[in-house]
């Protein structure tokens, strides 16, 4: 995908209305992986790239009425659709490039991001920045609901070693943005990596 954030919207834009009934079935892989993610009663959480809002539910459920909840995307198509499914009503929508957030810095407990890396201008820098929105010791989740595999065959690609998501590429890739990779999961049915906030 280029660069580009204008590309980037008109890619999403477009399939924002029927986004949801695409992967109808995502649900419950979006709550596990949530699950996953040790969030408590009370935190601060970001989901990056929220997209329709697919884990917002998930992410209030964990923190509870306390925490707070923030979706944040760049398309306006999809936050429209957060909002026509109610989702909105499990945390707040904000229309905003994940690299350039209006939060103070170690503000935030987590940060979820589904299908994110991809999409990132500068995976390296963007990393880091998220990374200084969040304290010392607080989580990452970078989530697709399938796998490496499975997501290059349905795009009719092969699955490649320079992939960012490849295990090789990413444990350094989050070490140099100030995170450690705690876990990492890349099953046809999911891709879960899990890393904490270092320093």
């Amino acid at each position: 995908m280029a660069h580009d954030h204008t590309h980037v919207r008109e890619f999403f834009g477009v399939r924002a209305a029927d986004w949801d009934a695409r992967f109808p079935d995502d649900g419950p892989a979006y709550a596990a992986a949530v699950a996953e993610m040790g969030l408590r009663p009370g935190d601060r959480v970001l989901d990056a790239g929220c997209g329709t809002g697919r884990a917002l539910s998930a992410l209030r459920a964990a923190v509870g009425t306390r925490g707070t909840v923030l979706g944040v995307d760049l398309t306006p198509e999809m936050l429209a659709a957060a909002v026509r499914s109610g989702r909105d009503a499990a945390g707040v929508l904000l229309l905003a490039d994940v690299a350039r957030l209006p939060l103070r810095r170690h503000s935030l407990d987590a940060v979820f991001a589904a299908g994110l890396i991809a999409h990132l201008p500068d995976p390296a820098t963007n990393l880091r920045q998220l990374a200084g929105f969040v304290r010392p010791g607080g989580r990452l989740a970078l989530f697709h609901p399938v796998g490496r595999a499975a997501l290059a065959a349905r795009q009719g690609r092969r699955i490649s070693p320079d992939d960012l998501r490849a295990e090789g590429m990413l444990r350094p890739l989050l070490a140099g943005a100030g995170w450690r990779l705690l876990s990492y999961v890349d099953e046809d049915d999911r891709f879960l990596a899990l890393a904490v906030r270092e320093g």
